[in-house]
């Protein structure tokens, strides 16, 4: 028998409230017990990141899944941020956008992007899509800091 894996830290950077509440119902429904945090936009995130301005407490996220079009900073910039700080580094970012662009697919590896995945439209597939993440980042690879 297998023990039920660690809950993780997730940071969701997300500027649609539609979309924040289907990955919050992926996560109920597939009874994900990791911590999801919100911001939305990518100011936000690197403040959350980086544990300034509202979020001196913050948690450090054991994974990201980014949006590519936010305000203020948009996810190819807080991507390239994360990547290019040594400690924010290690944490995996899955780029979860609406984009099916090659461009930003492309772009998106460039900077070192953990994976990329086009958000499905349907409800069904996209809490599908969020779970088939957890599933993988939480039963299947080996986090920093997670024994």
């Amino acid at each position: 028998m297998t023990t039920p894996a660690q809950p993780i830290e997730v940071l969701l950077v997300e500027d649609d409230p539609g979309d924040e509440l289907m990955t919050r119902e992926a996560f109920e429904d597939n009874k994900i017990r990791n911590t999801l945090h919100v911001v939305r936009d990518g100011e936000e995130a690197l403040d959350f990141l980086y544990r300034r301005g509202a979020y001196p407490e913050a948690p450090r996220p054991d994974l990201i899944l980014l949006d590519l079009n936010l305000p203020k900073y948009d996810g190819r910039q807080v991507l390239a941020q994360i990547k290019a700080d040594a400690e924010l580094a290690l944490i995996p970012v899955v780029v979860l956008t609406t984009s099916s662009a090659e461009e930003d697919i492309l772009r998106s590896y460039k900077l070192h992007a953990n994976a990329y995945v086009t958000k499905p439209v349907d409800l069904d597939q996209f809490i599908a899509a969020v779970k088939q993440i957890d599933d993988f980042f939480v039963t299947v690879v080996r986090l920093p800091g997670r024994s």
